[in-house]
């Protein structure tokens, strides 16, 4: 009993720990249970890599079953910064297109709603949670309002350098395992056209890779804008 509530106490101290992991074991269950469907119902027993989960949407799945384990409160303070920018964008931006949540089944398409809707609910929980640390540091650190004006973009500039190792990861599985089917993973395979709407337009006009770059660059500036609108929130919420 002892060793159970150190663990419980150590790793989901607070009860945020225990919602994001709960949300994270159950997004991963889903997924689970869509990825079966695809291969054995739709796919006939037939892998389809353009389902493979790692794309942006994807990304907070594995970000909320790694955020009890890591009590670094930098690392902590990252996650928390990509789930109130990149995350949230994840989910409001499918909505400009939402040809992508629509599948052959109802119950996948159920399923992708759902999961970009928890995306939303998700963002802003991680906001609550952001802003209340936030509040924490503020009581205890000295001198702590000079460090939060001055410091107030280090999360964000962590969860960027995040989503872009995730861009790198998601060009090694779009270049190493295009040769057993379609994928295209954040959707820049350079052997892909751009399909993204409005970055798809500039395709004629400079060329399919430079679209990419400038898609990435726009995510990130979108991120970004989330994030100063949080920033823009918590110092309305806790002005003194």
């Amino acid at each position: 009993m002892t060793g159970r509530s150190s663990f419980i106490e150590t790793y989901f101290p607070g009860l945020s720990d225990r919602i994001f992991f709960l949300c994270g074991v159950l997004m991963l269950g889903s997924e689970v249970w869509k990825q079966c469907l695809l291969t054995f119902v739709l796919g006939h027993g037939t892998y389809n890599w353009w389902y493979f989960p790692f794309q942006l949407c994807s990304i907070p799945m594995y970000v909320l079953l790694a955020y009890p384990w890591l009590r670094r409160e930098s690392t902590r303070r990252m996650l928390l910064a990509f789930l109130i920018s990149y995350c949230l964008l994840g989910g409001v931006a499918v909505f400009a297109d939402t040809s992508g949540l629509n599948y052959p089944l109802p119950s996948l398409t159920v399923h992708s709603w759902t999961w970009h809707i928890l995306l939303l609910l998700i963002g802003l929980s991680a906001g609550i949670v952001y802003s209340r640390r936030l509040d924490a540091d503020a009581k205890n650190i000295i001198f702590s309002r000079t460090l939060s004006h001055s410091l107030p973009l280090r999360p964000f500039f962590h969860a960027t350098l995040l989503y872009l190792c995730c861009c790198l990861a998601a060009e090694v599985f779009n270049l190493s395992l295009d040769r057993f089917g379609l994928i295209n993973m954040f959707y820049i395979n350079p052997h892909l056209q751009m399909q993204q709407v409005v970055f798809r337009d500039l395709v004629p006009i400079i060329g399919n890779l430079p679209a990419i770059l400038i898609y990435i660059a726009a995510t990130c500036l979108g991120a970004f804008l989330f994030f100063l609108i949080w920033n823009l929130i918590f110092r309305l919420m806790f002005r003194k």
